[in-house]
């Protein structure tokens, strides 16, 4: 992955929170000169992400010798398949175990729930989004890995799309003078939310062209989008689920959103194994 200034600062952070002034028990229990090879392992069938990121970790605490990368991200890799291998001086590698391994972890947990969602809706022409409800500072990569699980990325912040929701309605005094003032000041993409039948039939007399459906049940989502009739774009979005995404998808709907493939992914099982050289 090009090393956004934000994944350098991430990883940074990272290792400087684990590591501090220094690995106690390493240097207290490993010889300076010690050399050793380190595997990292599946630890149950996964799609793997955040493996560019090793080579960021091992260059900012002064290099290893050899790192080799055998599973590219979004990669399906099996139990105790081996996805990479280092080389270098033993201290380093144990001081970047935890960090290395928290990153693989929580990466490839995104990436392996964005799959599943993928793999749900496949053969339909709804495409899945990912949303802002990330961990915080972790966003970038985040995103990345649930790209690479085989989703689409939705917009970044609240700085690279409009998406006008309720409580900007109510600000705005009504659908039409949220639309038409956000039209007037931007030439940014301009999402809307709609709750009710009038606040749908506002927004295509506006001229809206992408709308997002919250909390409609699948057959609820379906006849919106009948009566929609192709007009705008429709992203679904509320109570979407592993279990009820297929129904969604198959409602004609152009995309759903999933806050989970974030905010509740499951931490997969890596580990490290290392030995002397």
């Amino acid at each position: 992955m090009a090393l956004h200034p934000e994944i350098a600062d991430a990883v940074r952070r990272a290792l400087d929170e684990d590591i501090g002034s220094g690995d106690v028990t390493s240097q207290a229990t490993v010889a300076e000169t010690q050399l050793a090879r380190g595997r990292f392992l599946a630890r149950e069938p996964l799609v793997i992400a955040g493996l560019d990121l090793l080579a960021v970790i091992y260059q900012l605490r002064g290099g290893v010798d050899e790192l080799t990368l055998l599973k590219r991200d979004g990669d399906r890799c099996r139990d105790m398949e081996v996805v990479a291998s280092v080389r270098g001086r033993a201290r380093t590698l144990l001081e970047c175990e935890r960090v290395a391994l928290n990153f693989l972890q929580r990466l490839s947990g995104v990436a392996t729930a964005a799959r599943a969602y993928a793999d749900r809706v496949e053969g339909t022409a709804c495409k899945v989004l990912d949303t802002r409800k990330t961990t915080p500072g972790l966003r970038r990569l985040e995103k990345l890995a649930a790209a690479a699980g085989g989703i689409t990325n939705h917009r970044m912040g609240l700085f690279d799309a409009i998406l006008i929701k309720n409580n900007h309605i109510a600000a705005a005094g009504g659908v039409r003078p949220a639309i038409e003032r956000a039209r007037a000041l931007s030439a940014l993409p301009i999402e809307i939310e709609v709750r009710t039948r009038a606040e749908l039939a506002d927004a295509l007399s506006a001229g809206a062209t992408h709308l997002l459906l919250d909390n409609l049940t699948p057959a609820q989502a379906a006849e919106w989008i009948r009566d929609i009739a192709g007009r705008a774009t429709v992203e679904l979005s509320g109570g979407i689920t592993l279990d009820n995404v297929r129904a969604y998808a198959e409602t004609g709907a152009n995309f759903v959103s999933a806050g989970a493939i974030t905010h509740s992914a499951r931490a997969m099982d890596l580990s490290f194994r290392l030995e002397l050289m």
